[in-house]
């Protein structure tokens, strides 16, 4: 009895050391949990940025500005010769007007008047015509442009980015360094691709306080009768 008992009590100690032992090579053998991540920092900056100013002195946006201006090189010119015209015919009326008969004189004012009246539906026209090229233009680029900005904020920290270029009734004080206009179009610049314009095409860089002006017509208005 005191040997079975021996054995059965020296059997149930070989079971626990077993069992102590496969428990701790498993605690050995199973990695260390992960200690918990640093809280990343949250992104604190804050930056100003003329977007308008940004598209338009983009090297693509140079170069596609500028195609667009040329485009209305011709329109520019029946323009001129339109306005030429009229010109001339109220410098007739001025010096031949008391010389002629009343039907004359009315005559030549009806012509005067009428071309005018063509002239600025013209101006209208071809006005809204280039705005609308202008502003489907600036989309194209905005839509792109707006891909380097967004990487460029991440990778530098910024938590809100303004455009001033609309509105800059809220802007009462802007530090060194905020604007990020410049970053962004040379950022643009490379992910575009477009090679930089010859200079004497380039626009006007947009100042770092002032957004630059939207690509100026040389459309006149036309000219009023006397």
């Amino acid at each position: 009895m005191n040997r079975t008992y021996a054995r059965l009590a020296l059997s149930l100690a070989i079971a626990l050391s077993v069992t102590a032992l496969a428990q701790t090579s498993r605690a050995a053998a199973s990695p260390a949990s992960p200690a918990a991540p640093a809280p990343s920092v949250s992104p604190s900056k804050i930056g100003i940025i003329n977007i308008k100013g940004a598209i338009v002195a983009s090297n693509e946006g140079q170069r596609d500005f500028e195609a667009l201006q040329k485009r209305f090189d011709p329109k520019n010119s029946e323009l001129k010769t339109r306005n030429d015209e009229i010109e001339g015919l109220k410098k007739q009326l001025q010096a031949q007007g008391d010389k002629m008969n009343e039907d004359a004189r009315a005559g030549l004012i009806r012509q005067i008047e009428s071309k005018q009246t063509a002239l600025k539906r013209f101006v209208e026209d071809t006005q809204a015509d280039l705005n609308s090229q202008q502003n489907e233009l600036a989309k194209s680029i905005g839509s792109k442009l707006m891909k380097s900005l967004d990487k460029y904020a991440r990778d530098n920290g910024f938590a809100l980015i303004m455009d001033y270029s609309t509105d800059q009734s809220g802007v009462l004080w802007v530090g060194q360094g905020v604007d990020i206009t410049s970053e962004v179009i040379t950022a643009y610049n490379t992910d575009s691709g477009v090679p930089a314009q010859p200079k004497a095409a380039a626009p006007a860089a947009p100042s770092a306080s002032k957004p630059a002006a939207k690509p100026a017509t040389t459309t006149p208005t036309p000219a009023k009768p006397r």
